[in-house]
């Protein structure tokens, strides 16, 4: 893509994420905002578009040859959900970093370049334009992390305090890193799990990248009964937040009060290895068993804004496994053999990003 002048007299560009004193700028100029997330590091991108196949073009807006703005965006392409450019895929934040209006007008060129049939934009400022906004669907879950443990553990609403001490007396213990034997177990818990609940699970390399791609910056958290693992977690951490983005308990979780301990160990876990003072719950379908869960941790949930436009007059698509037109590939998808369902559900769920 060429560099074109914006309506707000910036210069926008394109990264090239292969060059790593790019990325460097990039990275610096998002690490220094406070409104950022891990899903705007150039990290992020290069782990999507390795892990999932996803091409990504990550617009810069500069102006005086400084930085001023951003917009990580990936093409999801699927012929059962339609084409998309997103920002930023696989994630759940996302949008324009800063101050470059011209961004959204540029996302829109490059999305028609694409044959993309829509263009998403998850969270930030409402983009100018005549988008369309969401902010029925999602709530997001995150507050600040207490000084110490016991002080963490005596902040949570009884119930869960109950669960995590009845945890301790099934002498339940937590791993954690990022090699190969975390990343397989992890993998094999999430995929039960995503299998149960009715779901295509994404590819493994996708997990594989994003810890390679973010180093030290992410790992894994397991929780085990002797030498069964019954929850796991991978978190990001940034600017001195927690995100366990993709975490999940086998059937046996549960009576083991597994995943409440899984939780609040990795709260103990972020602050006292990576510095964090504060814990992002992620976000989660209003009305849905996993808000509620949030809530009885002692979250509390505020609305996601989410931002859609149609390219060529097209309507916007529909991946919420939720939905009523997916209950009945739901309902078979969760009878399926766990080998089936790893096999097939990669390549469905690279279209879900």
């Amino acid at each position: 893509m060429n560099a074109y002048v914006g309506l707000d007299c910036a210069r926008i560009w394109e990264a090239d994420l292969a060059d790593l004193d790019q990325c460097a700028l990039i990275d610096a100029f998002v690490m220094a905002r406070p409104d950022s997330t891990p899903f705007h590091r150039p990290a992020w991108s290069r782990a999507v578009m390795r892990g999932a196949g996803a091409s990504a073009h990550y617009l810069v807006a500069e102006r005086d040859g400084r930085i001023v703005a951003v917009l990580p965006c990936h093409e999801i392409r699927s012929r059962i959900f339609g084409n998309a450019l997103v920002s930023s895929g696989f994630a759940v934040g996302g949008g324009i970093l800063g101050d470059g209006s011209g961004l959204a007008g540029q996302m829109l060129s490059l999305a028609l370049q694409r044959d993309c049939v829509v263009t998403e934009i998850r969270g930030g400022d409402l983009p100018p334009g005549g988008w369309d906004v969401d902010d029925q669907t999602y709530l997001g879950f995150a507050r600040d992390l207490a000084e110490d443990d016991l002080s963490e553990l005596a902040r949570l609403p009884r119930k869960r305090r109950a669960e995590i001490r009845k945890a301790h007396t099934f002498g339940l213990a937590y791993k954690t890193g990022s090699g190969i034997n975390a990343r397989v177990m992890h993998y094999r818990v999430f995929s039960e799990m995503v299998r149960n609940l009715g779901t295509p699970v994404f590819p493994a390399t996708l997990f594989s990248e994003v810890l390679k791609s973010f180093g030290k910056d992410a790992d894994i958290l397991s929780i085990f009964q002797g030498d069964e693992v019954l929850a796991s977690v991978l978190t990001l951490y940034h600017r001195g937040t927690a995100y366990p983005y993709w975490g999940g308990g086998t059937k046996e979780a549960r009576s083991w009060s597994a995943n409440e301990y899984m939780y609040y160990a990795l709260m103990c876990h972020a602050r006292a290895h990576h510095g964090c003072t504060r814990f992002d719950f992620g976000r989660s379908k209003v009305g849905s068993g996993a808000a509620e869960f949030k809530r009885n941790f002692g979250f509390s949930g505020e609305a996601l804004r989410y931002f859609h436009r149609p390219v060529r007059g097209r309507v916007r698509r529909d991946i919420n496994p939720s939905s009523p037109k997916y209950k009945i590939f739901s309902d078979i998808w969760r009878k399926l053999p766990l080998p089936v369902a790893n096999l097939i559900g990669p390549f469905i769920a690279r279209g879900l990003g």
